[in-house]
Parts: structure tokens; C-alpha cells; sequence
């Protein structure tokens, strides 16, 4: 069965009604990124970046996964998929895939904000968490999200899966977020490589790629097509 690695941003979640950060309209124009996306916010006011974020929770728990996530997680019949997202929601998981690796964090779960935070997460029950909620060590619990300024735990272990793919599938990013951009970089071996965006013609994309310039539900559609 041939690897097959799915690497998705924000415009796979988009059409499910999730605001994305960076197209106009987006979230990044009602908040300035260092008030609520760097330890220093937090370290500032943990009281609005906890509001924040249980805001975004909020709204994607009233969200549901959209076609396009469907149709990935049906790849999974004939494929050995693994899903790497920089999303932070659970779409992928609500529609049914079955290893999904977030680069940028969980925001259904939480982890501690002292030392050694990603020694364990924590699910979240509902939309809400509290600055009263404390880790087992007594700490605060903050977002399962990886911030401004922050390390990628996850980093080397997408990269181990991008070097092993059959086949590689970009979808719905923009390309501009590093260092997470740079994994495609290390598909040496995959025999096919897809994007599908709408805006591909405006992306640094490397010639190695075939590009399906549609958004992420048509996108999927045709990818289905050239995969059967």
C-alpha cells in the first residue's frame, strides 16, 4: 500500500466556516498577533489570550468538517495516509482520518504552561478553559498551541513521514509559514506531488509539483479523479 501525505492549512477549514488568519477578513485584523500568539502575550495577559482562544474553540466546535476532509479521510481505502495539518482544529479527525499529526497544536486539548509542556495534553470538555484550570503540577493550563516564537515539537517527526511518501498532496496554504513551509522540501521520494489551491499561480510552488488550482472541496474532487 502506498504512503500517501496529506499537508493541510487554513484553507481546508475554511470552508467549513473557519476564519483563517491571514485572508482579508481574517482573524489577524481583529487581534495583533503579539497579544495573543507569542509566550510573552501570554506572560502579559493571560486572561485575553485565554479569551481568545476559547473564542476560536468555540467556533469550531459549532463548525463541521467539510467535503474535502471527508473525501481524505475515504483515501484511507486504499492508501496508508497520514494527515500532517497546521490547523488546530479536529476537522480531519471529526471526518474520520485516522492518524492525524498536528504541527501547530491541538486547540480541543490543553498542556501545562510550566516546564516540560509537552509531557502530556489535556482534552478540554466543552469550549471553555478557565485560568483557574491547573495541570496535575500546578500550573496553569494553557492552549495546546504552538505560539509565535515557539519550537515545533513536531517538526522532525512530519518530516520523517514527508521523507517516506509515495505520495505527497499540498492543500490550502499559503506556503508562507515557516519553518513548517519548508517540509515539502523533503518529499525526495515521492513519485507524485500535488497542490490544490486556489491561488496556486500567486504560491512559490516547485516545478516537481502538479497543481490543481481550486479550493480544497473541488480541489479534492479532482484529486480523487487522477488517483482512481
Amino acid at each position: 500500500m502506498k504512503k500517501l501525505i496529506i499537508f493541510s492549512g487554513s484553507g481546508m477549514s475554511a470552508e467549513s466556516g473557519i476564519s483563517t488568519f491571514r485572508d482579508s477578513g481574517g482573524l489577524w485584523e481583529q487581534y495583533r498577533i503579539e497579544e495573543v500568539a507569542t509566550p510573552q502575550a501570554w506572560k502579559s495577559d493571560p486572561v485575553m489570550v485565554q479569551e481568545f482562544y476559547n473564542l476560536r474553540r468555540k467556533q469550531i466546535l459549532g463548525c463541521e468538517p467539510n467535503n474535502a476532509h471527508v473525501l481524505i479521510a475515504q483515501l484511507e481505502e486504499k492508501f496508508d495516509v497520514t494527515v500532517i495539518t497546521q490547523n488546530i482544529d479536529d476537522l480531519h479527525e471529526r471526518a474520520g482520518s485516522a492518524d492525524v499529526l498536528h504541527l501547530h497544536g491541538n486547540i480541543r486539548q490543553s498542556k501545562s504552561s510550566g516546564p516540560n509542556q509537552e509531557k502530556a495534553y489535556f482534552p478540554i470538555d466543552g469550549w471553555e478553559l478557565k485560568n483557574t484550570d491547573l495541570c496535575p503540577d500546578g500550573f496553569v493550563l494553557r492552549p495546546h498551541v504552538v505560539w509565535f516564537g515557539e519550537e515545533v515539537p513536531m517538526y522532525d517527526v512530519a518530516m520523517q513521514h514527508i521523507a517516506e511518501a509515495d505520495i505527497l498532496v499540498v492543500i490550502g496554504t499559503s506556503l508562507q509559514v515557516y519553518p513548517a513551509a519548508g517540509l515539502i522540501h523533503y518529499a525526495l521520494n515521492a513519485e507524485t506531488r500535488y497542490l490544490i489551491d486556489p491561488n496556486a499561480g500567486e504560491l512559490n510552488v516547485p516545478k516537481s509539483f502538479k497543481v490543481i488550482p481550486m479550493n480544497a472541496v473541488e480541489g479534492m474532487k479532482k484529486l480523487m479523479e487522477e488517483l482512481s
